[in-house]
């Protein structure tokens, strides 16, 4: 698992947007991080259950599906 704080970057629809995403603490996650697009145009929050399963919990709209688990992946 990354360290609290990494760059990441997500597929968008046109481009690929770069961000920092930061370890956060969630109540009810095992683990949870923020990712925060450099451009200020995109915020995703996910964190991971007792199963081991990454859940969406909270980000700007509209957001693509895939996010969740390209951004699990960066962190693994």
């Amino acid at each position: 698992m990354k360290d609290q704080q990494f760059e990441a970057a997500l597929s968008g629809t046109d481009t690929r947007i770069d961000g920092i995403v930061n370890k956060v603490t969630i109540k009810g996650y095992k683990t949870a991080f923020q990712f925060n697009a450099i451009d200020d145009t995109l915020h995703l929050t996910i964190g991971m259950d007792e199963k081991g399963h990454w859940h969406r919990v909270a980000g700007t709209e509209p957001y693509l599906t895939g996010w969740t688990d390209e951004l699990a992946e960066q962190i693994a």
